[in-house]
């Protein structure tokens, strides 16, 4: 039995930036029909990191980061990809200050 991409999403960026907090949602299901959707289910994800390897990189360099670590997925199947990069004071700082 294959990976799905949310689980290959998952594993990658686990295995390459060694995150202290990691969250991949699939979101696929809310552009069904919509340009990019493939019918797989398996094209639109949003994912949080936090890890201590985008320390003093800039957010441009954090994205690209994740970009290479997801080359295969990006070029074969992910049509859209949400990313939010933190280091773990930036992840406390959003945390603490969320209302609700």
């Amino acid at each position: 039995m294959s990976m799905g991409m949310q689980e290959r999403i998952s594993q990658k960026l686990a295995q390459g930036l060694q995150p202290s907090a990691l969250q991949v949602l699939n979101e696929s299901a809310k552009h069904a029909g919509h340009a990019g959707d493939d019918g797989s289910g398996e094209s639109h994800f949003r994912v949080t990191v936090v890890s201590s390897a985008f320390e003093g990189k800039s957010r441009i360099e954090r994205q690209r980061m994740i970009h290479d670590l997801l080359a295969d997925e990006l070029a074969h199947g992910i049509h859209a990809l949400s990313l939010k990069a933190l280091t773990a004071d930036e992840y406390d700082r959003v945390k603490n200050t969320s209302i609700g």
